[in-house]
């Protein structure tokens, strides 16, 4: 069972950087003034395409770094606690309609702030959780270069959703220091099983929304092809 587990594992892992690489580039805004000018270029439907690529991998990293972590340090009696671990979300207190029906109503505008609002909430937490996790005795390099991995990939996808929305909406953007003060609650030195416990929700609760970014840039694809026909996956 082991040996088998490790293949697939591999397997996994290559396809994973072979993604990683292809990705990569696309959404690197800045030139090397630090200015974001690459993304302006693109025409504003493959930008959107690329935005949603990169979305898609994140969450899917998300789903994997949430497993390795399970599998590796959270005893088998607290798994429940991913179920649980949506009303622990420091991002449970914003504004976003969690029902089908209630997405539908709602505006590109909306979507698009939407999904920005909750990259720059996650930029300094997942800084953080890559910082702890460097403590453990055992932490697996897979599970470091991961969140190192989304850590990074964030914040393409930040500049990357700031240019879609001046070429959309035409407005400016906030910047992601609006949202360091959600980070205070994590900060915070606590004793094994108390971090273990902590860092797992803090995962779960990424995964999460790293899902509905995902949702909400398909949602606005789609609506610029089919307006009034369009469902959520």
């Amino acid at each position: 069972l082991e040996p088998q587990t490790h293949r697939k594992g591999c397997g996994c892992t290559l396809l994973l950087w072979l993604s990683l690489g292809s990705l990569g580039y696309p959404l690197d805004c800045k030139d090397d003034q630090g200015s974001i000018t690459r993304c302006t270029s693109i025409s504003q439907d493959k930008l959107l395409d690329r935005v949603i690529q990169h979305a898609e991998l994140i969450y899917r990293v998300s789903e994997e770094s949430c497993t390795l972590f399970e599998d590796m340090f959270v005893p088998f009696a607290l798994h429940s606690q991913r179920n649980r671990g949506g009303n622990m979300c420091m991002t449970k207190s914003f504004a976003i309609p969690g029902s089908k029906s209630e997405l539908q109503q709602i505006s590109d505008k909306w979507l698009l702030h939407s999904v920005l609002m909750l990259i720059q909430s996650w930029i300094e937490p997942m800084i953080y959780l890559q910082t702890t996790l460097e403590r453990y005795d055992d932490a697996p390099d897979a599970l470091l270069n991961k969140t190192k991995w989304v850590s990074d990939k964030l914040l393409s996808l930040e500049q990357g959703v700031a240019v879609l929305i001046r070429k959309m909406l035409d407005e400016g953007v906030f910047t992601s220091a609006e949202f360091t003060a959600s980070l205070e609650r994590y900060d915070v030195q606590l004793d094994m099983p108390d971090s273990v416990l902590r860092d797992y929700t803090l995962l779960t609760c990424f995964k999460k929304d790293a899902h509905k970014m995902e949702t909400f840039l398909k949602l606005l694809k789609c609506r610029q092809t089919d307006k009034f026909g369009c469902f959520l996956f």
